[in-house]
């Protein structure tokens, strides 16, 4: 489904090449073997610098193709603030994380393009309105921004089927998200002694297997279960709401109108 704010060309090519980027730097110690003693503390830096161009790319493109406005950047304002306020109030506890269902919905409202921007500015607002720095943020920052697209690449519905849809979505966004996030520190986190432990230098599969036994034991029915089914419940009770609301707001400030300028006489 297109969103509000039409994904236009030149931001499809900027977003297909940062996705490609980004997926290489979560999965490249399964293709290349890593230096001894490395970490994601040494490329992270990188990561984050990769990821500002890219987001400034994707804006000035929208904006130049007509695809984003004023408006549209005002409103990502909001909705990044809000959703950096909402994180600290799940805090992680169990996986309950209250800030990826409105990525998922502003993504459905906004297109895909808004969803990959505000996924990326959302999480940057929270880790510093909560002390979250660290060399997990740009990580963080590019799953995240995964979902808010996502949503907005999503096929046409309405009514409850849309709802039925985006929280089957967000469901599927949660233990991805989780699988990313585990990919970002699984090669580092464990000694060489283990079924669960990488393996520099094995092949794909064979990682890839131990990854999944990995991911099963630590994660998928603690953490990704967690954050699956508050995306669930937060969009089956508040989906519909918040849907009008942010439809209501478009309509009212018309995204995407012209804007013109009469002149002033004395």
């Amino acid at each position: 489904m297109t969103g509000v704010v039409e994904l236009r060309a030149r931001p499809v090519v900027v977003l297909t090449l940062a996705s490609i980027a980004g997926l290489s730097m979560f999965l490249w110690p399964l293709l290349v073997v890593p230096p001894d003693g490395f970490s994601h503390n040494t490329d992270a830096p990188f990561v984050f610098v990769l990821i500002v161009p890219v987001l400034i790319a994707v804006v000035l493109s929208e904006l130049g193709s007509g695809g984003m406005d004023t408006k549209s950047l005002a409103m990502l304002g909001v909705l990044s603030a809000l959703g950096a306020a909402l994180r600290p109030m799940g805090a992680g506890v169990a996986g309950v994380e209250t800030v990826f269902f409105l990525l998922v919905l502003a993504g459905r409202v906004y297109g895909p393009g808004f969803g990959f921007v505000l996924g990326n500015t959302t999480l940057f607002a929270s880790a510093l309105l909560t002390g979250g720095v660290g060399p997990w943020l740009p990580f963080q920052m590019l799953a995240a921004a995964w979902v808010g697209l996502g949503a907005g690449l999503l096929p046409r519905m309405r009514g409850r089927w849309e709802i039925g849809l985006l929280a089957a979505y967000g469901a599927v966004a949660a233990y991805a998200y989780g699988f990313l996030m585990n990919m970002w520190f699984w090669p580092y986190s464990i000694g060489d002694d283990t079924q669960l432990s990488f393996v520099p230098g094995a092949s794909v599969w064979t990682n890839l297997h131990r990854f999944a036994l990995f991911t099963l034991g630590n994660s998928t029915w603690g953490w990704d279960t967690g954050r699956a089914l508050t995306n669930v419940v937060a969009i089956t009770l508040l989906g519909s709401t918040v849907l009008a609301t942010l439809r209501r707001a478009t309509r009212r400030a018309a995204f995407g109108a012209p804007v013109t300028f009469s002149a002033v006489r004395d």
